[in-house]
C-alpha cells in the first residue's frame, strides 16, 4: 500500500510540473494541493488528478491505521522493541525479522541467517573455477526489501556505514553496494537478538564479545 501510495504520489508531481509548480513536499500541504486542485487542465488530464487524488485519500487513512497496529504489535515483542534500538530499523522491519526468523537456535551463525534469506551470491563453481552470480533471493522477499531499505536508513545516520557504503558503490556499483548492507543489517539484527544487547550494549561489547579470552566484549 506505501508502494501504491508512492507511485500515485509521483504521477501527482508529474502533473504539477507539467504547469510549473515545483514543490516537492510541500504540495502535500493544504497550500499545495489547493494549488494542484486550480490548474485547468484537459478533460481526460482534469479526471486522472481527480482519481489519483481520490486513491491517495484512500490510501492513507488506511496506512495510518495498519502503521498504528504495527507499532502496538511492536510494543508487545520485545524482541522486536531490542531491534528498533538499532539505527534505520522500524517497528515493521523488526516485527517481520523477529517473525519470520522464528527462533534464533535454527541458526549457528550470521553466515546462514543471511542464505535462508537470500541475501548471498549464488555459486556456480566446477573444478578450479569458482564464480558468484546475483543473490539466490530465496526465503522471504518482504523482508528482503525491508532490510534493504532500513540498511539505506543506517547509512544516512551512521558515519561508519555512510563510509562503508560509498566505498562498496566505488568497487561494486550501487546495486551490490545496498544487498551487501542489507546483509550486513541482518548478521547484526541476528546477534544483537541472540545475544540480547540492544544498539549501545552492541556497540559497548563489539563484535568480538563473548569470544574465548574475551568473555564480556571489547573494553
Amino acid at each position: 500500500m506505501v508502494q501504491a501510495r508512492t507511485r500515485i504520489m509521483n504521477q501527482l508531481q508529474a502533473v504539477a510540473l507539467n504547469e510549473g509548480l515545483r514543490c516537492k513536499k510541500r504540495l502535500w500541504r493544504d497550500a499545495g494541493r489547493a494549488q494542484l486542485e486550480s490548474f485547468r487542465l484537459a478533460p481526460w488530464a482534469s479526471r486522472r488528478r481527480h482519481d489519483l487524488l481520490e486513491l491517495l485519500d484512500r490510501l492513507t487513512p488506511s496506512i495510518a491505521e495498519l502503521t498504528q497496529a504495527i507499532e502496538q504489535e511492536a510494543e508487545k515483542c520485545p524482541e522486536a522493541q531490542r531491534l528498533r534500538t538499532h539505527p534505520g530499523v522500524g517497528a515493521l522491519t523488526a516485527l517481520a525479522f523477529v517473525l519470520i526468523i522464528g527462533n534464533t537456535e535454527r541458526f549457528q551463525c550470521g553466515k546462514q541467517v543471511a542464505s535462508y534469506l537470500g541475501l548471498v551470491p549464488l555459486e556456480d563453481s566446477s573444478g578450479q573455477r569458482r564464480r558468484l552470480g546475483h543473490i539466490t533471493k530465496q526465503g522471504n522477499s518482504l523482508l528482503r526489501f525491508l532490510l534493504v531499505e532500513a540498511a539505506q536508513v543506517t547509512v544516512r545516520s551512521d558515519q561508519e556505514w555512510h563510509n562503508r557504503y560509498f566505498h562498496l558503490v566505488l568497487r561494486r556499483g550501487r546495486k551490490i553496494a545496498k544487498v551487501a548492507m542489507a546483509r550486513r543489517l541482518a548478521v547484526r539484527l541476528y546477534w544483537m537478538w541472540r545475544k540480547e544487547w540492544d544498539f549501545g550494549q552492541r556497540n559497548k561489547f563489539g563484535s568480538h564479545a563473548g569470544h574465548p579470552g574475551n568473555r564480556h566484549g571489547v573494553r
